[in-house]
């Protein structure tokens, strides 16, 4: 007697990629008054990825199209593509539609979403309910360039922030691979805590809103929110699951920080070894930071299948994300 598999969101392949150039934290030394002592002592970062003449949309679709040679398939087989950014090219068209166009899927409905460094936790539950709904197969992207929003002159934030992007194909099939459950959370009234991009309004009407592009954080606020809030939003997620926290084989989480991972895992009191960090290497690439290293502990086989994973996003809006997966 054979078992019936249900039907639902599998991840077939994955991919990241970053900028060739690497701006290491001696570097920064020369635009602003730090050191590389004081921002690995507070953050674990040693380096980040940072773009010469690319934009969002080309990382995205070094991503998409890595993701089709993978798994051989041609591009007018998708049915959606999803970008999460929150420093797209343009206002109009999205990230997504420019790496609909480029790829020629034809086939596909392509939109941006933006819940920051939640982004793709938030993308990847729309992909599963379109999955579920009938869709067979699409691309999530996280992608970002964030050296755009960032003051190089301000130590508070521009040490933390890099450039890159990570996503996964997945596909609707019989198999036990599939999402088993979700947690997005919104914390708007907090909003104002991490702030970037606020565009100016000269309207002929007599408006004269001033632009701050730049990223303005209460580094306090986000660290305490991110070590209440994340380890909430996992034992909910995993309860959801009907899992136990000991039954995850790994927690990919948002690299913000190398604190508040640690912090994050001692609160929870599970091993830090399930904690898998590249910040050291990336810094803060928000939306892109999850699949980054997502598709580097898979290519490094430290994730394989059938292992249970807990993907979980925090930040901007403020906003937290978890995702159970069984891969």
């Amino acid at each position: 007697m054979t078992t019936q598999l249900a039907r639902g969101l599998r991840i077939q392949a994955s991919a990241h990629y970053v900028p060739n150039r690497v701006v290491k934290n001696a570097e920064l030394t020369q635009l602003m008054d730090t050191s590389d002592e004081w921002i690995q002592t507070r953050t674990g970062i040693r380096q980040r990825h940072v773009v010469i003449d690319e934009n969002t949309s080309d990382l995205a679709l070094h991503v998409a199209t890595d993701l089709l040679g993978q798994s051989g398939l041609s591009a007018h087989r998708l049915d959606f593509i999803i970008v999460a950014t929150m420093s797209p090219d343009y206002q109009t068209p999205s990230v997504a539609a420019q790496v609909q166009g480029e790829l020629g899927a034809t086939n596909a409905f392509a939109f941006d979403i933006n819940a920051a460094c939640s982004g793709f936790e938030y993308a990847l539950k729309i992909a599963n309910d379109l999955i579920n709904s009938g869709s067979q197969r699409g691309i999530v992207i996280g992608a970002e360039v964030l050296s755009k929003l960032v003051d190089w002159h301000d130590r508070t934030t521009a040490v933390l922030f890099g450039d890159g992007a990570g996503g996964v194909l997945v596909e609707g099939v019989e198999s036990n691979s599939r999402v088993l459950a979700t947690d997005l959370a919104t914390f708007g009234a907090s909003g104002q805590k991490l702030t970037a991009g606020k565009m100016a309004n000269g309207n002929a009407f007599g408006a004269n809103q001033q632009a701050q592009p730049f990223f303005q954080m209460d580094g306090r606020a986000i660290y305490s929110f991110a070590v209440r809030q994340v380890p909430a939003s996992i034992e909910l997620t995993v309860a959801k699951a009907n899992l136990m926290l000991a039954d995850i084989d790994k927690f990919v989480l948002h690299q913000a920080n190398g604190r508040i991972i640690e912090r994050v895992a001692k609160g929870m009191d599970i091993a830090a070894i399930k904690f898998p960090t590249n910040v050291a290497n990336y810094g803060n690439t928000s939306a892109a930071s999850v699949p980054i290293l997502f598709d580097e502990l898979v290519k490094t086989g430290q994730i394989t299948r059938g292992d249970t994973i807990a993907l979980a996003g925090f930040g901007g809006g403020l906003t937290v994300g978890t995702i159970i997966i069984k891969y």
